[in-house]
C-alpha cells in the first residue's frame, strides 16, 4: 500500500541506500539509514533519520518524512556502500578509491576516517594509473572486500593501512558485485554471466568454483545469498531476470524467473525472513517476492494436484519453503509477487530491507521509506 510510504526529494540521484544495522538485541525497528549519490556535480554521503516514530497515529500508522542528520562530500559517484558497524560506512567510488566514513552520533557529523586511494585502477601505457570504478563492497567487520571494473579483488582490514591481499587478475571482465558466502569465502558476479566462489584461505588466485548462465552470457549486476541456507544464492542481471542458484550442485542456475524489463540493480533476501526477497530495476519497479504464503491458504484452483501443506509441522513447512526457492518453478503455486511501486518511471538503483522497513533510492532524486512492509 503506497500510503505506508514516505518520500523525500533530495535533489540528487541516489545510487545506494543502506539501513544502519541494529544492535544484536534491539527490538525497535531500524531508524537510521545512509544514502550515496551519483551523476551529480557534487556527490554526497548522507545519514538520515527515517522519521519520528512519535508521530505514529492511533492505529500505529506512520507519519513524517525522513530528515537529514548530516552529510559529507564524496569524490566521484558512489558505486556501493556497506555499514561496517554502527558508526562506520565503507564506500566504493567510481574513482577506484575506498573510503571509510565515520558517523559521529554525539554531534551528528560525518568524517572520512580512512582512505585507500585507487584501490582499483587501470594501467595504461604511460604506467600512470587511471582509477577504475570500485563496483562492489562487502564487509564482515573488520574485513572489507572490494571488487572493480579492473577485475581485481581486494581484501582490506579496517585497522590496517595496506591491503591484506589483492587478487590482481581475478577476472578478465568487470566484476559487478561481491558478497560473503561464509567468513572465508566470497562470491563474485561478472559481466559475462559468471558467478565465482573464492576461498580466501587459499593462496592461489583462482576461483574454487565457477557457475555460469547458459547461452548468452548476460552480465550479472547483483548477488545475495540466503541468510540461513548458505548454498542458496540469488543473482540479477542486465536482462532483468532473477536467477536462483544452488551452489552444491551443477554449474547452472536452478531457476530463472522472469522479472524486470531492464537491468536488475539489486537483489536482497530479507535478512531475518528470507522467504521474502526484493529486487529493483532500471525499469522503475521494485518487486517483493514472497514464498512464505502457505499454499493451502490460496484458492484451491491454484494448487490442484499440488500437495496441501496445511498439516505440515513447522520443521517440514520450513523445508518446503526452502524448496520453494529451489524448485524448478518456484512461481507455480508458491509465490506471490508484488510491484511495490506501480507507476514509477525512472530507475530504482538501490534498496535495503531490515525488520519491517524498506528504503530505496531512485534517479528521480528521491528516497522512499516503507515502515510497514508486512502490514
Amino acid at each position: 500500500a503506497m500510503e505506508d510510504v514516505s518520500a523525500k526529494f533530495v535533489s540528487q540521484k541516489i545510487s545506494r541506500t543502506r539501513w544502519r544495522p541494529l544492535p544484536a538485541a534491539a527490538l525497535q525497528p531500524p531508524d537510521l539509514f545512509a544514502t550515496g549519490s551519483w551523476d551529480n556535480e557534487d556527490n554526497r554521503i548522507s545519514i538520515w533519520s527515517a522519521g519520528d516514530l512519535g508521530n505514529a497515529g492511533l492505529n500505529g500508522e506512520y507519519h513524517g518524512e525522513p530528515h537529514l542528520l548530516c552529510d559529507i562530500q564524496h569524490d566521484g559517484d558512489v558505486m556501493d556502500m556497506q555499514f561496517l558497524d554502527q558508526e562506520r560506512i565503507v564506500v566504493g567510488s567510481s574513482t577506484g578509491t575506498i573510503t571509510i566514513f565515520c558517523h559521529h552520533q554525539n554531534n551528528q557529523t560525518l568524517s572520512a576516517d580512512h582512505r585507500w586511494a585507487k584501490a582499483h585502477y587501470h594501467v595504461d601505457q604511460d604506467t600512470s594509473c587511471a582509477g577504475a570504478a570500485c563496483t562492489g563492497v562487502v564487509c564482515n567487520n573488520p574485513e572489507i572486500v572490494t571488487v572493480g571494473e579492473d577485475g581485481r579483488i581486494n581484501l582490506f582490514r579496517a585497522d590496517q593501512k595496506d591491503a591484506v591481499r589483492t587478487i590482481e587478475n581475478a577476472d578478465s571482465s568487470t566484476l559487478h558485485a561481491v558478497t560473503f558466502l561464509r567468513t572465508t569465502e566470497i562470491l563474485t558476479v561478472n559481466s559475462i554471466g559468471q558467478l565465482k566462489i573464492w576461498d580466501l584461505r587459499q593462496q592461489r588466485n583462482e576461483p574454487s568454483q565457477i557457475f555460469s548462465l547458459a547461452g548468452d552470457r548476460v552480465p550479472l549486476h547483483c548477488v545475495d545469498r540466503h541468510p540461513n541456507q548458505q548454498h542458496i544464492v540469488a543473482t540479477g542481471g542486465q536482462d532483468g531476470m532473477l536467477s536462483i542458484w544452488d551452489i552444491r550442485q551443477g554449474t547452472l542456475p536452478v531457476s530463472l524467473l522472469n522479472a524486470h524489463e531492464a537491468e536488475m540493480w539489486e537483489v536482497h533476501f530479507h535478512p531475518s525472513d528470507p522467504d521474502h526477497l526484493f529486487t529493483c530495476s532500471e525499469d522503475g519497479s521494485l518487486w517483493h517476492w514472497d514464498t512464505s504464503t502457505n499454499v493451502s491458504e490460496k484458492p484451491s484452483f491454484l494448487h490442484q494436484g499440488g500437495r496441501s501443506t496445511a498439516y505440515l509441522s513447522h520443521s517440514t513447512m520450513n523445508q518446503s519453503v526452502v524448496c520453494a526457492w529451489l524448485s524448478n518453478d518456484p512461481t507455480k503455486d508458491r509465490m506471490e509477487i508484488t510491484n511495490l511501486i506501480p507507476n514509477q518511471t525512472l530507475s530504482v538503483n538501490s534498496l535495503d530491507v531490515l525488520g519491517p522497513c524498506l528504503v530505496y533510492g531512485t534517479d528521480a532524486e528521491a528516497i522512499y521509506v516503507n515502515r510497514q512492509l508486512f502490514a
